[in-house]
């Protein structure tokens, strides 16, 4: 899992590949470019993206004293930065032995038909031996005896032939996984299926699975009878001029973009700028309030009220203004999927718990459980502790499947007992998972377990009605009354019934 940078500008100017920085160099980050190694900021302020490590969408602000993890990506700002850990000892390698260790310590399923088929094949081996002994003690030795059981004998071998015992899990799995191609479900495997079926628990990340993974603006509220018009027209133009992945939400407010001069941004704050002959300002509410030229007792209380009703949704507030007036407050946040809330009620109705496990803060992740259903949150955690609750809920008894698409969330894929990455998730998660899903929404996730589900029942059907059918006419043929040739076409039909049942999972 390669994430890192592959070169590191040092302080001095010079850049050198990464395997030549050492603990303790100081190393230039800059707007747009990956940190280089895990290290402390000395100097500088930024909006790092933080989202592959903590599944949160919005960048979170450094300065001096910060902590930073290589693989990250500085939004806007220069930061210069020490070096705490290099190499094989820094968070993003700590979190690929995670995911190779989980993989390592999953044990393969042995198939049912396997573990049938390993008592069934010598019991009827021996049955047939026993059913020709048998005649032959009846009868006597004579030669009719020895034809008439040997008639027998081969009848028992013909009739218990496990054509359909053999079938009865491949053909299955062939038809389920096809099917699953169809709908946008890949399957890995037998042992992927069988996991699906034995699930009780499902853990969804946040982020990019029950959410979109993009931010967008909720809402805006305009304050002391500003035209919202001219709030998304200004606001939206001015904001196109930024790089900031929150400004890139804002900027979708203007439909008509107007040119922006004498743009000027203060990292990890806000930004300015000349839109139309207007001095227009956005931002953090602080930085806000610090380009408004007087304060107004009414409006400073209306922008209270809407950036604390925004956070309190879960949402980034941003605070807007022109001329030295504060003129609207932008709540800006990452959209639930549509149909995230149908998927939880239809997953809870199958007889599984579900939890919402995100790096992302408390508040944003309580506004998300809430809209789709969720009862149980568990926020705040970092990829090694998604994979610390998935082995608490597995060891108390519980069968987990975990559903996620970041790289912060491959190794707690890999240790669940069924991993399901999104389409649009990381490479890391996808190579972590036993099912990947495609298409849009989170409703594929609830098809790959009806699917798995479905099929395991078919898999279960067949192997019941084999080893029936070779329960029931082993007495017919040891007793003579089926003869090898109707015994044939018996073990055929039976091979055939198998095949049929097993293409019903195509409708």
């Amino acid at each position: 899992m390669d994430l890192s940078a592959r070169d590191v500008e040092l302080e001095d100017g010079r850049r050198v590949p990464i395997e030549a920085l050492g603990v303790g160099d100081l190393f230039v980050v800059r707007p747009g470019e990956k940190v280089a190694t895990d290290g402390v900021v000395r100097s500088g302020r930024a909006s790092v993206d933080e989202s592959m490590i903590t599944g949160e969408s919005v960048p979170i602000d450094v300065e001096a004293g910060s902590a930073v993890t290589g693989g990250t990506i500085a939004a806007d700002g220069r930061l210069v930065v020490e070096a705490t850990s290099i190499g094989d000892d820094t968070r993003l390698a700590r979190m690929a032995r995670l995911i190779e260790d989980a993989q390592a310590g999953k044990s393969r399923v042995q198939r049912l038909a396997d573990r049938i088929s390993g008592i069934f094949v010598p019991v009827v081996i021996g049955l047939s031996l026993l059913t020709l002994l048998v005649w032959l003690l009846v009868g006597g030795f004579t030669g009719q005896a020895l034809a008439s059981g040997f008639t027998a004998a081969v009848a028992v071998l013909i009739i218990a032939c496990p054509c359909a015992l053999g079938l009865a899990t491949p053909i299955a799995i062939l038809v389920g996984t096809g099917r699953g191609a169809q709908l946008g479900v890949l399957i890995t495997g037998p042992e992927a299926l069988e996991a699906a079926d034995r699930i009780d628990t499902v853990i969804l990340d946040k982020t990019g699975t029950v959410t979109e993974g993009a931010m967008t603006v909720a809402a805006v509220t305009p304050i002391g009878g500003a035209d919202i018009a001219m709030v998304r027209l200004l606001v939206g133009s001015l904001e196109r001029a930024s790089e900031h992945p929150v400004a890139r939400a804002v900027a979708a407010l203007a439909e008509n973009p107007r040119e922006v001069s004498d743009f000027a941004g203060r990292a990890g704050l806000g930004v300015t700028g000349v839109v139309d002959g207007h001095r227009v300002f956005a931002g953090r509410p602080a930085f806000a309030l610090d380009q408004a030229a007087a304060s107004d007792p009414e409006r400073a209380g209306a922008v209270e009220d809407a950036v604390d009703r925004a956070q309190r949704g879960g949402a980034t507030a941003i605070v807007a203004g022109w001329d030295g007036r504060i003129n609207a407050v932008i709540a800006v946040a990452d959209t639930v999927r549509h149909d995230s809330a149908q998927t939880v009620t239809a997953l809870r109705e199958m007889g599984l718990e579900v939890v919402l496990l995100t790096g992302d803060n408390a508040g944003a992740a309580r506004a998300v459980a809430g809209a789709v259903g969720i009862r149980e949150v568990i926020a705040g955690v970092l990829p090694e502790g998604k994979v610390a609750e998935v082995e608490r809920l597995r060891a108390v008894g519980h069968r987990v499947a975990m559903v996620g698409d970041g790289v912060n969330d491959a190794a707690a894929l890999a240790t669940a007992d069924l991993g399901i990455a999104m389409g649009s998730g990381t490479d890391a998660a996808m190579h972590a998972s036993d099912i990947a899903v495609t298409g849009s929404g989170l409703s594929p996730v609830l098809t790959a377990i009806r699917l798995s589900r479905r099929t395991m029942r078919i898999i279960r059907g067949n192997l019941f009605w084999a080893f029936a059918y070779n329960v029931a006419a082993l007495p017919l043929a040891a007793l003579g009354v089926l003869n090898p040739m109707i015994a044939g076409a018996a073990m055929a039909f039976s091979s055939v019934f198998v095949v049929l049942n097993s293409l019903r999972l195509r409708r």
